[in-house]
C-alpha cells in the first residue's frame, strides 16, 4: 500500500491524513502523543501473506506482511531486519510494513496461525485435551501434574515469546518513536504518561478460585493481602466447581476486594467450538451482571480473542505475556493493557503460581523478581494469578507473603502503583479519552481525570529512548 506525497485537492489530503493517521493509530492510542508529531507510510506492494522479521538490533519481533523482502513463515535464528529499509523524508517514516498490523498481529497471537505456528503437543490438541479432561477428575494430583510436565517438556526451547518476558511490542513501538524523533529533527516528544500520579509502573494481584477448598481459603487469604495493605481481585467460576453464595461475594466486595468470573464451570471447553462459546457467553455475560462483576478471565487461560466481544465485560485478563509454561501456547508480548474492541486486555505478565511452584519446583522469588525488575523497566503492569487453592500449606503461603512484601517494597521505594484491575481499566479507559494540545509555551492535558494525569517527554541520550515526567523532571529509562 503506498501513499503519494503530491496533494492535488482537499479530499486527497484528507485521504492522505487518514492513511497516516491509520497506519501509526496503535502507537499514537499507546503514547496519547500529538497526532500530527508522528506521521508513517507504508511504501511497496506488501507481501500476499504476513510473516516473520526483526525491527531494529533490540530484537523487536514482527508479524506482518512486509515489500521489502518475503517475510519467514516460522521463527528461525537469523531474521531478516527491515530496518535497512526504513527511510525518513519530509518528516515521514517510510516504513515497508504496517506497524498497527504487525502489533496487532502480536498482541492478539494471530503470528500462531502461521505455519508451524500452533504447538502441536499433548495439552494443545483438541482430541488429547477433551480425553485428558474426561479422566482429569480420576486422576490424582501427582499423575496430574506429571502429565502436565511431560506435555509441556519443551517449554524453554521455544524461540518465541521470548522467556521469561516478551517485550516486542513496547520495542517496536519505542523504534518508531526513535524514527520520529530522528525524521522531524525533535528534541523530545511529548505524551500521557502511562499511570496516574506519575507511577512508574503498576501492579495487580489476582485470585482465581477453582474448587471449594479455595473459596473456604479465601477470608484467611483477605487477612494476608490485608496485612500488606494490598487489595486483590477474586476470579470466582459460578456453576459446577462450588456453591457461590451472595453472602461469600458480599463479603468479598466488603472488604474492598473486587469479583469478577473465571469462566463458566472450568471445564476447558469454553473455546470448544463457536456455537459452544455462544451458548456459554449467554450464561457468562448472565452471571457478570448477578455477580456485579466488571472482569473476566477464562479457565486455564484458554482465549480467542476474535470471539471476546460476546463477552460484556469491561476488561478480560486471560492473556498471557508468554505461554510457554500454558497448555495454549504464543503470548501477546506486551507489559500494558490493549483494546481488543470494547474490551481491554490486562494481559498476564508474571508467571502463575502453579507453574512456579508445582511444574518448575521452584519455592524462590527469582524469576519473579527477575520478571518485576523487566516490567519496571518497561513501566508496563506487573500481574499475578495466585490460586487459593494452591498457597493453603505453610510453604506455600511464605512465597505469597515474600511476593507481598516486595510489591510493599516497591510501592515505597520506586513508585510502584499496586491497585486492582478495575482501576487499571478505569485509568486506562480515562487516558485513552485524554487529548494533549499545545497551551501557550506548553502542553496540557484535557479529559476527564486529568487531574491524576502527567505530561511526559520521550528524547534520545546515545540513541536510546529515555522518558522523562513533566511534574517531576525524574528520567526513567525506556525501550
Amino acid at each position: 500500500m503506498a501513499v503519494v506525497h503530491e496533494i492535488e485537492s482537499d479530499d486527497m489530503r484528507a485521504q492522505l491524513e487518514f492513511t497516516l493517521s491509520d497506519i501509526s493509530r496503535t502507537v499514537i492510542d499507546h503514547f496519547k502523543c500529538p497526532e500530527d508529531l508522528m506521521r508513517m507510510e507504508v511504501t511497496g506492494d506488501l507481501s500476499e501473506k504476513p510473516g516473520f522479521f526483526q525491527f531494529g538490533d533490540s530484537g523487536a519481533t514482527c508479524y506482518a506482511r512486509c515489500s521489502a523482502f518475503r517475510p519467514a513463515a516460522r521463527i528461525v535464528e537469523d531474521l531478516r531486519d527491515v530496518s535497512h529499509h526504513i527511510q525518513a523524508e519530509g518528516g515521514i517514516i517510510n516504513v515497508p510494513f504496517d506497524p498497527s498490523e504487525a502489533i496487532e498481529a502480536i498482541r492478539c497471537e494471530r503470528y500462531m496461525r502461521s505455519e508451524g505456528g500452533a504447538a502441536k503437543s499433548f495439552s494443545s490438541g483438541r482430541i488429547a485435551r477433551t480425553g485428558y479432561y474426561a479422566i482429569r477428575r480420576f486422576l490424582p494430583v501427582s499423575a496430574r501434574r506429571h502429565l502436565q510436565r511431560f506435555s509441556l517438556r519443551d517449554w524453554n526451547k521455544r524461540a518465541f515469546p521470548r522467556w521469561p518476558l516478551d517485550t516486542s511490542v513496547e520495542q517496536i513501538m519505542g523504534n518508531l518513536v526513535k524514527l520520529t524523533l530522528k525524521s522531524r529533527g525533535l528534541d523530545r516528544l511529548p505524551f500521557i504518561w502511562f499511570w496516574p500520579d506519575g507511577a512508574t509502573a503498576a501492579a495487580m494481584v489476582t485470585h482465581d478460585v477453582e474448587t471449594v477448598y479455595g473459596r473456604d481459603f479465601c477470608p484467611q487469604l483477605m487477612d494476608i493481602d490485608d496485612h500488606y495493605d494490598i487489595k486483590t481481585s477474586f476470579q470466582v467460576v459460578p456453576e459446577g466447581r462450588y456453591a457461590v453464595p451472595e453472602s461469600y461475594l458480599e463479603e468479598i466486595r466488603r472488604r474492598g476486594f473486587e469479583v469478577n468470573i473465571h469462566d463458566l464451570n472450568h471445564d476447558s471447553q469454553l473455546f470448544k467450538d463457536f456455537a459452544e462459546f455462544q451458548r456459554r457467553a449467554k450464561a457468562i455475560n448472565q452471571y457478570g451482571v448477578s455477580f456485579k462483576a466488571r472482569g473476566f478471565r477464562s479457565a486455564v487461560l484458554y482465549r480467542n480473542p476474535d470471539w471476546l466481544n460476546l463477552l460484556h465485560f469491561e476488561y478480560d485478563m486471560s492473556m498471557p505475556n508468554v505461554a510457554h509454561l500454558d497448555p495454549q501456547r504464543g503470548g501477546c508480548c506486551t507489559v500494558f493493557p490493549y483494546f481488543i474492541g470494547d474490551v481491554l486486555e490486562i494481559p498476564l505478565t508474571a508467571i502463575q503460581d502453579y507453574s512456579l511452584l508445582y511444574l518448575l519446583r521452584d519455592y524462590s522469588l527469582g524469576l519473579w523478581k527477575t520478571q518485576i525488575a523487566m516490567i519496571l523497566d518497561r513501566h508496563g503492569v506487573i500481574s499475578f494469578i495466585i490460586h487459593p487453592d494452591y498457597i493453603t500449606k505453610k510453604r506455600e503461603q511464605r512465597v505469597y507473603q515474600d511476593l507481598l512484601e516486595h510489591l510493599s517494597e516497591l510501592r515505597k521505594t520506586a513508585g510502584l502503583w499496586v491497585t486492582l484491575p478495575g482501576d487499571v481499566n478505569d485509568w486506562w479507559r480515562q487516558r485513552s479519552r485524554m487529548r494533549l494540545v499545545e497551551s501557550g509555551d506548553g502542553w496540557e492535558i484535557l479529559g476527564e481525570g486529568r487531574e491524576r494525569a502527567r505530561i511526559a517527554f520521550a528524547s534520545l541520550e546515545d540513541d536510546e529512548l529515555v522518558y522523562r515526567i513533566a511534574d517531576r523532571g525524574a528520567a526513567v529509562a525506556s525501550a
